[in-house]
């Protein structure tokens, strides 16, 4: 990839990045994606996501799974970093958080089929694992979100974190 691939890129390379505690989309930065002819799956863990309860201001933590199928453009990794940081002091439900990123990615890089799922520790006694996802509409894609969903979590894995 040269420069002028990803010349719009700001945060990549910048040690000199600023933290927004407060959410904020606008952190989202794509690039082309360089095989656009091809269906791929990118995912990205991300073990240390917070936010906040918005009714006791207590902070959650969860695992996300982000995976996506990209088109024409794909996210770039440090500003989903920064983007997933901005949630920190955000007060949502966890299923609210987790629909507002597939929102947002969607928006910002209108992938072919996209899934986030996040695994929130327990409080209470009772962990949430919301699983949101989105497929291109009028595609096979949307199908696959269809079929994806209904399927999500028939054999669901050992959790060993919580």
């Amino acid at each position: 990839m040269t420069e002028e691939h990803h010349s719009d890129l700001t945060h990549l390379g910048n040690e000199r990045s600023k933290y927004n505690f407060e959410y904020d989309p606008g952190l989202l930065e794509t690039f082309d994606n360089q095989h656009p002819y091809r269906d791929y799956f990118v995912k990205f863990n991300t073990p240390e996501f917070t936010t906040l309860c918005p009714i006791t201001g207590q902070p959650d933590f969860a695992t996300l799974y982000i995976s996506y199928i990209p088109d024409r453009k794909m996210v770039e990794s440090k500003a989903l970093k920064l983007y997933l940081f901005s949630f920190r002091n955000h007060g949502d439900f966890h299923e609210d958080a987790m629909n507002i990123i597939v929102n947002d990615l969607v928006e910002a890089m209108a992938p072919r089929y996209i899934e986030v799922w996040g695994k929130f520790t327990p409080r209470g006694g009772i962990s949430i694992d919301p699983y949101v996802n989105y497929g291109k509409p009028g595609s096979k894609y949307e199908q696959m979100a269809e079929q994806r969903l209904l399927y999500h979590d028939m054999y669901p894995e050992t959790i060993t974190n919580r």
